[in-house]
């Protein structure tokens, strides 16, 4: 039963994260916005929620407890949702789970922005790690940590040229 809220614990804000991402999506769109045809979103859709997955599974075999490892990875979840509602407030409706740049956009400066490149997917490797340290899911916690963060690279390297900071 404990792995099942665990899970639950970290689907409940991912589906809040998509109606917004939605939202905003349709709000970027609507300013000419358009998304570039490299972009690994729709790997990174599927494998995202799955990395929770499979760290539950691994969790409910192994049968976790409320002890010092859930606690130590429940404050760094907490910290990674923390850092990325930043950067979601910080964005506004330009932040979404696609790569959309509005013509005549500029770089943001301001809140994490000013001390990290791309603090949203910091945040992101927190949630996984955070998630899999809760968990007690040491295999697949590393597994899925090392298979996200190489799909984040890719988006990032899309992300820099649809901003211009990257040649074609």
């Amino acid at each position: 039963m404990f792995p099942l809220l665990l899970f639950t614990a970290a689907l409940l804000p991912m589906l809040g994260e998509a109606w917004l991402a939605r939202r905003h999506d349709r709000a970027l769109r609507r300013l000419g916005a358009q998304e570039p045809a490299s972009d690994v979103y729709r790997v990174m859709q599927v494998v995202y929620p799955s990395c929770f997955l499979v760290m539950t599974a691994e969790s409910w075999l192994r049968g976790p407890a409320v002890d010092g490892m859930f606690v130590a990875g429940l404050a760094v979840f907490v910290l990674a949702k923390a850092l990325k509602y930043w950067a979601i407030a910080t964005l506004g409706e330009r932040w979404t789970f696609r790569v959309l740049v509005p013509p005549g956009s500029s770089l943001v400066a301001r809140g994490p922005y000013r001390w990290l490149r791309h603090p949203n997917y910091v945040a992101v490797a927190g949630e996984l790690a955070g998630f899999a340290v809760m968990a007690q899911a040491a295999l697949s916690g590393v597994a899925a940590l090392i298979v996200f963060v190489l799909l984040m690279l890719a988006r990032i390297r899309v992300e820099e040229r649809a901003l211009g900071l990257r040649p074609e």
